[in-house]
């Protein structure tokens, strides 16, 4: 009796384990179908196109009967088989978009909101012994506003009341993920009679990329992804910056396991100067042109996410002769990542992209993808192990 007992409890044990399982992964499934019906989505005024595909989703129930309207918006409400509400999602009316379509690519220069801490450090004293007096303190990601009181935003104006010091404790006012917290650091004098604090720090950043589009207004999209700094991969926080035009001069042909990039020349000077940067966000850098004389690309409408779908596509991207058009295949759309900048999947599939480049490289960011004769979205990343894939961000999330 008491080892049938045992088994009982031992079958009754694996049972539950075994409900368990099921619950969990049915609550997994559930939750990977609601985020892969979008939040909002957009259609033009006077579109008769059936919204149904958006929610052709297994066990995805929505009314029969939708209401479009020409103007304004409205709700559609998912639900689990008829009996679940998963999701409202708004519809939102628009007019019809048309924007040039980029391609050009354009020099960067950002300034950070702060001083960017890189990282922290050792220090040989005048003493000759090793110190590293931020270790703990200070951290790599925080930006310094102010030193004893007084705001700064620059490096020379760091290292000046570093030196001012004298060696006395110091007080900065640093920004922590959002959080303005007061650290307090000890100069430590060098051989040299200067002092420093063991940090690493920065204030600005520079690059190349690649124009999305342009408006009328002269307002820009670029990029499709945000400004990141190299040694802390975090966003940079910035307080604006400045577009300036750019030459590409060679290229670095990608090959499994090392992406290639594209090296080019940017003119600071005044005159090349095209418009201001006032945005760095995840999906794209953003601003105004003001001073744009170089040759419109071709005008697109806008499509929206919708409206893409699996096959032929075209980047359109400049490789030191000129903005191209090259063909490529649009392979996979993930509707749970629609709103990311990894939204799409896309292979080169032209033979002069691919014997120039191998398909994608770094520098190429932002380069516009048409589909149809309109703009769907900008290339964001290429894939370290295929040179020839990446992702794409959909253009209406790159849209001011």
């Amino acid at each position: 009796m008491i080892f049938l007992s045992k088994k009982r409890n031992y079958r009754l044990f694996l049972f539950v384990l075994l409900l368990a399982d099921i619950l969990a992964v049915g609550g997994l499934g559930i939750v990977r179908l609601k985020n892969a019906i979008p939040d909002t989505v957009y259609i033009r005024e006077g579109q008769k196109d059936d919204l149904t595909k958006l929610f052709d989703l297994p066990m995805v129930t929505y009314p029969e009967t939708i209401d479009v309207s020409d103007q304004g918006s409205y709700q559609i409400p998912c639900s689990l088989l008829g009996i679940f509400p998963l999701k409202q999602v708004q519809v939102e009316t628009v007019e019809e978009k048309v924007v040039s379509v980029g391609g050009t690519p354009i020099g960067l220069y950002m300034e950070t909101q702060g001083i960017l801490i890189v990282d922290t450090g050792e220090i040989i004293g005048e003493d000759g012994i090793s110190r590293e007096p931020a270790e703990n303190i200070a951290k790599s990601g925080d930006y310094i506003l102010a030193v004893n009181g007084s705001p700064v935003t620059r490096k020379k104006q760091l290292i000046q009341k570093i030196q001012e010091s004298q060696g006395k404790s110091m007080e900065l006012l640093v920004s922590r993920e959002g959080e303005e917290i007061p650290i307090a650091l000890n100069p430590v004098k060098t051989e040299d009679d200067s002092y420093k604090l063991g940090i690493w720090v920065r204030d600005n950043t520079q690059g190349i990329g690649t124009m999305t589009y342009m408006e009328e207004s002269g307002k820009f999209g670029a990029l499709g992804h945000g400004i990141s700094d190299t040694d802390t991969g975090e966003l940079l926080d910035v307080s604006g910056g400045e577009l300036y035009e750019a030459e590409i001069l060679s290229i670095r042909k990608g090959t499994k396991g090392a992406p290639g990039e594209l090296s080019g020349y940017i003119e600071y000077q005044e005159e090349k100067k095209l418009g201001t940067i006032e945005k760095n966000t995840e999906k794209g850098i953003y601003g105004r042109l003001d001073n744009w004389q170089q040759p419109l690309n071709m005008k697109a409408p806008v499509a929206y996410k919708q409206e893409v779908k699996k096959g032929p596509a075209k980047i359109m991207t400049d490789l030191g002769d000129g903005v191209q058009s090259y063909e490529i295949q649009i392979t996979e759309i993930y509707e749970e990542r629609a709103d990311t900048n990894q939204a799409f999947e896309i292979q080169v599939t032209d033979p002069e992209l691919l014997a120039k480049t191998g398909g994608i490289v770094q520098g190429m960011s932002g380069s516009p993808i048409l589909q149809d004769e309109r703009l769907i979205g900008a290339v964001t990343h290429v894939f370290v192990q295929d040179s020839s894939k990446g992702y794409g961000i959909f253009i209406e999330n790159m849209l001011w």
